[in-house]
């Protein structure tokens, strides 16, 4: 029996049991994320009503968030802007099923034929006691010039996105088409990992561009008043941060079950997903599969102070499923080891710290492997897997209303996410913290060191500004034969030469600049027109190629959030 079959059975036993009603999800890169995020921060407590360190957001809870924040405002305890009671408006015109008034600061004064953007954030919405649907149209054209390139670079997406809730049980599905030509520097990136970044499968446009559609939809319902599950084809972000070292949403969509069970203080997550190991496409054919199961606890310590726990296993096999890694609560390092310890085990520690309702600090630890003994020895032992990040936010800096700055660090060590080839499954690492071709976590993999800073000012209501700088320095493999020094991840660890001398962004030197500005003004509610400058700069070593891009771009986008080249 297929993994994705047990999960459907289990699924399948869960419904009997609904109670309680069902929430949908923000989508893990809304524009809403910011605000959340602003509000949770200018209470200058981690609350209970929502856990930012999962991603993406429960519409239920980050709404009851809402009311929360809302109450304080108007008892003088929390000061809003303007630009932040513009915010708040919207927001609950994107979550309209979970608002609790008469909707009249968003309800459009003129519907279009009567029966259309009745509210000004769906094209098309229903309200009853048991039943909600919004549906609305999907697109994007983006046109971008980049200097020493060709001349027609673009990006177009249409499609739509519906969500649902019925009686107890909430859905969202999201499909749209898209035709890309980016930089070169991304299309060699597509070239070199034969996908697109953040999407599944696609195909070749007009020789130098990538067709590709994204659909991504689920099911959500309660089987507990205090237990909610998801079964989903999406993506999933654990972390605090603008990167994350546990799971990102840089890579494709995956099918997963998540069990999200929330009480008192704590908040403990599952995620059971069905993934795709490194491949080379030639024609119509099954994908190899592979699997991983991930925990993450999450306990509010102090009102201002929450810390968290995680722990993932990636594995595949050719003919079986392990079972034990199905358990929700037991360790999972246990029961690979029992079974002979082929698989691919990390833990990791988090935290998140509100003060003075201005300030975040917040930070990641991971390990995937670690020894004390050969640590004490030699720090350049290869063994050594970890890496970790630490990070800030500054809400409403010097005092500017919705200037928020953000710092963040992070360092990955040589052959972290990485693994080792079994002949006797299968001639190449599947057990790496990859899916699709790309990195599960971390863009750049491993053997790096990168400093992130980010600017954001909403100066206007309807203005939106942010500027970005990335630097980072890694260590690269001169070709895919040389000498493997621990930066790509699809590599088996065994091609090692040796067990010392691996220092972080050692190998050949790779350093990366990327810098970006965007102005984007919303003209209608989720209607946006943007204008953004790209200055990247990758300096290596022969016989690596170092380029400088520039990179010009303007567009507008409808219900989709832009596409950034930040890697």
């Amino acid at each position: 029996m297929q993994f994705k079959e047990r999960l459907l059975i289990t699924a399948a036993l869960c419904l009997p049991v609904f109670l309680f009603s069902q929430s949908t999800y923000f989508s893990p890169a809304s524009k809403h994320n910011q605000f959340i995020d602003r509000m949770e921060v200018l209470q200058g407590k981690v609350v209970d009503e929502n856990y930012s360190s999962n991603k993406p957001y429960s519409r239920k809870f980050a709404g009851g968030l809402a009311h929360v924040f809302d109450s304080l405002t108007r008892s003088g305890s929390i000061k809003l802007s303007k630009q932040d009671a513009y915010n708040l408006n919207s927001f609950y015109a994107n979550n309209s099923e979970w608002y609790e008034g008469d909707g009249s600061s968003f309800k459009s004064r003129k519907p279009f034929l009567k029966s259309l953007y009745t509210n000004k954030a769906n094209f098309f919405e229903h309200k009853e006691k048991d039943f909600f649907v919004a549906i609305n149209p999907v697109f994007q054209y983006q046109f971008m010039a980049a200097n020493d390139d060709i001349k027609s670079l673009f990006i177009n997406s249409r499609g739509a996105s519906i969500r649902a809730r019925i009686g107890k049980i909430g859905a969202y599905i999201s499909v749209y088409d898209n035709q890309e030509r980016g930089p070169a520097f991304v299309r060699n990136w597509i070239n070199d990992y034969r996908a697109v970044p953040g999407a599944n499968f696609y195909k070749v446009f007009k020789t130098t561009g990538v067709d590709y559609f994204d659909g991504r939809g689920g099911i959500t319902f309660p089987v507990t008043k205090y237990i909610d599950v998801q079964l989903a084809y999406d993506k999933n972000f654990i972390g605090n941060g603008y990167r994350s070292l546990f799971l990102s949403d840089f890579g494709g969509n995956y099918f997963f079950l998540k069990l999200n069970t929330k009480i008192w203080k704590f908040n403990y997550q599952n995620i059971f997903a069905e993934l795709n190991p490194k491949f080379i496409k030639t024609g119509d054919y099954l994908l190899p599969k592979k699997y991983a199961a991930m925990h993450h606890l999450s306990i509010n310590l102090k009102k201002w102070l929450n810390v968290g726990v995680f722990e993932s296993v990636v594995f595949g096999r050719t003919n079986q499923l392990e079972l034990g890694y199905l358990n929700p609560v037991i360790f999972y390092r246990t029961i690979e080891g029992n079974i002979g310890s082929p698989d691919n085990v990390m833990l990791g520690f988090d935290f998140k710290a509100n003060a003075a309702k201005q300030f975040q600090f917040y930070g990641q630890l991971l390990i995937d492997e670690l020894n004390f003994k050969e640590l004490r020895k030699d720090k350049t032992w290869w063994g050594n897997k970890v890496g970790f990040q630490l990070g800030g936010k500054y809400i409403n800096a010097f005092n500017v209303p919705n200037l928020d700055l953000q710092a963040e660090l992070n360092v990955v060590r040589p052959f972290t996410y990485s693994h080792y080839a079994d002949a006797t499954q299968y001639d190449f690492p599947v057990a790496n913290y990859t899916h699709y071709n790309q990195p599960l976590a971390h863009p750049l993999g491993a053997n790096f060191r990168e400093v992130i800073g980010i600017a954001r000012w909403q100066p206007l209501n309807k203005l939106f500004l942010t500027g970005k700088i990335i630097y980072a320095q890694q260590g690269l493999d001169s070709s895919a034969t040389a000498k493997n020094n621990g930066s790509n991840i699809f590599r088996p660890n065994g091609e090692r030469t040796g067990d010392y001398g691996y220092k972080t962004a050692g190998g050949l030197r790779a350093n990366l600049l990327n810098a970006s500005f965007v102005a984007s003004y919303e003209a209608k509610e989720n209607v946006f027109f943007d204008f953004s400058v790209l200055l990247r700069n990758f300096d290596a070593p022969n016989p690596l190629t170092s380029k400088n891009t520039t990179v010009i771009s303007a567009g507008v986008r409808v219900n989709l959030v832009r596409r950034d080249y930040d890697f």
